[in-house]
């Protein structure tokens, strides 16, 4: 029996998806946006990395249970950003 995924596996599998979709196509609702991921679900699209973190932050007080991935079709990694100021 397989153990319940964690917080971070789900929002790094949703990151990896969207990054995949965007370079997939052009025409997704999230290319060329940043999007916010907490707890496994989308909950925040943005232009600017200082909003999107906000927004992060409004919708989940532990840093630990957010993501944060720019969808722009250019390449297959997905960047951690630890921490924002």
């Amino acid at each position: 029996m397989q153990a319940s995924k964690t917080i971070p596996e789900l929002n790094r599998e949703l990151a990896e998806k969207l990054v995949a979709e965007g370079r997939n196509n052009p025409h997704s609702a999230y290319f060329g946006k940043l999007v916010g991921i907490a707890n496994g679900e989308i909950v925040a699209v943005g232009d600017d990395w200082d909003e999107l973190a906000r927004r992060l932050r409004e919708a989940e007080a532990d840093p630990s249970k957010t993501f944060g991935v720019e969808i722009n079709g250019d390449d297959d990694t997905i960047d951690e950003i630890w921490d924002l100021h």
